[in-house]
Parts: structure tokens; C-alpha cells; sequence
């Protein structure tokens, strides 16, 4: 088990395909990506001082499942998020930089990413999202997993910790801490993972690259 750490990077506000080139590489070798400082920092300062601002009305409770399978439930999660749509300057400027991303990665790994979705996540005090998949193997809908953390001073005794494990037996883990401009990305099918309750207000982006998977006369993902 290791713990990451890391400082912000400057890439002036420009697709850095060095970092994304590490990102392929990191997804090529192992199946997943830690880089701690990696989001670039105007980018960064732009999505946490929008997530700062905005209405505490725009935020729900989240849940499990997606469409007429979505269910609440406390015991497997507490924290509370709003979906990104582009509305923003802020928003706009994620999506832009995920767009780049998801084209370089299908350029050099061939995942036929086809879609992107993703929310702010809020984690007050005692939150925490216990240990579960993004997708299920067969289920080929979510590919890739993304987070982006937006936390300052963030120490080991603040929880909070994404915990990504190798397999259903592992019990250690990966540790991240949510340091501000940590990027992470891992293989959706591939990684059970969690977020240890958080001690103090957490700040973050969860995000899923998706695959084409319409047929007939469904569409997916839906409208």
C-alpha cells in the first residue's frame, strides 16, 4: 500500500499530451493512473472556484444505477453531486479537456471511448462511498473511470482517501489522497475501489468514458 502526494503543474491552460501519453501508459501497464498535480492548474482554479460557488439546491443525494434502476441507498454511499452539462465556462473548459483526452487515448490504446459523463461530488464530514464497480464485466458501457480532486492541505488524518484494489481479494489497497489537481484513472470493469469517510469537506469530479453500445431503437447512453 502506498500514499500519493503531489503539487500542482502549470501547462498553461494546453493539451499537455505528455501527461496523456503517461495516462496511456500507465492504463497500458496496469490498468490504471495516478497522477498526483496533473490537471492543469488554470483548469483546476476554474473548476474548484465554480464548484465553490455554486447553489447548494444544484446538489442531490447520489445514488446507485442509472435510469429506472437508480436507487438511494445510505449504506453504500452518502456524498452528494451535481451532473456537468456544459452550462459553465468552468464546465465547458472540463469538457474540452476530457474531449482532448478521450481522443488521445483511443488514438493510442483503441478503447472506442464514445461518450464522456460526469458530476462534482461533494463529501461533507462522514461521508463515504463504500467499495464497488463502476460497470460489470459484459455490461460494456462504462470503459474508463476519471476523478479530479480540489482539495488544498489536504493530510492523512483528513480520511477521505479513494481506495483502489487490484481484485475482489485484495483487502489493502492503493491509497490516493484528494490533493488538489490529482488526477486518477483506471479501467471501469476492472478495479473495485472506495472512498474512506471524509473528516472534513471533500471536493471532486467523477467521470466515465463510455462505448457505444446503441442497438436498434435504443439509444445509449440515454436521452
Amino acid at each position: 500500500m502506498s500514499l500519493f502526494h503531489g503539487n500542482g503543474t502549470d501547462n498553461n491552460g494546453t493539451i499537455d499530451e505528455n501527461l496523456f501519453g503517461l495516462i496511456a501508459q500507465d492504463i497500458e501497464q496496469q490498468g490504471y493512473s495516478i497522477r498526483p498535480g496533473a490537471l492543469p492548474i488554470e483548469l483546476t482554479d476554474s473548476l474548484f472556484i465554480h464548484q465553490q460557488t455554486m447553489e447548494a439546491e444544484k446538489f442531490a443525494n447520489a445514488g446507485i444505477g442509472r435510469g429506472n434502476e437508480y436507487l438511494k441507498n445510505e449504506f453504500v454511499r452518502t456524498d452528494e453531486i451535481c451532473w456537468i452539462n456544459g452550462e459553465t465556462d468552468a464546465s465547458k473548459q472540463w469538457l474540452d479537456w476530457t474531449a482532448s483526452l478521450q481522443s488521445f487515448l483511443n488514438r493510442r490504446l483503441f478503447l472506442g471511448l464514445f461518450s464522456f459523463e460526469s458530476h462534482f461530488a461533494h463529501y461533507g464530514p462522514g461521508d463515504y462511498y463504500k467499495r464497488h464497480y463502476d460497470a460489470f464485466r459484459g455490461d460494456a458501457n462504462r470503459v474508463l473511470s476519471i476523478v479530479a480532486y480540489f482539495n488544498s492541505g489536504w493530510t492523512n488524518t483528513d480520511g477521505g482517501e479513494l481506495v483502489i484494489y487490484k481484485d475482489d481479494n485484495d483487502k489493502d489497497g492503493t491509497k490516493v489522497i484528494p490533493l488538489m489537481g490529482t488526477l486518477v484513472a483506471f479501467l471501469s470493469e476492472e478495479f473495485p475501489h472506495e472512498v474512506l469517510k471524509a473528516n472534513r469537506d471533500r471536493y471532486s469530479i467523477a467521470g466515465w468514458f463510455r462505448v457505444n453500445t446503441s442497438i436498434a431503437d435504443k439509444i445509449d447512453p440515454p436521452l
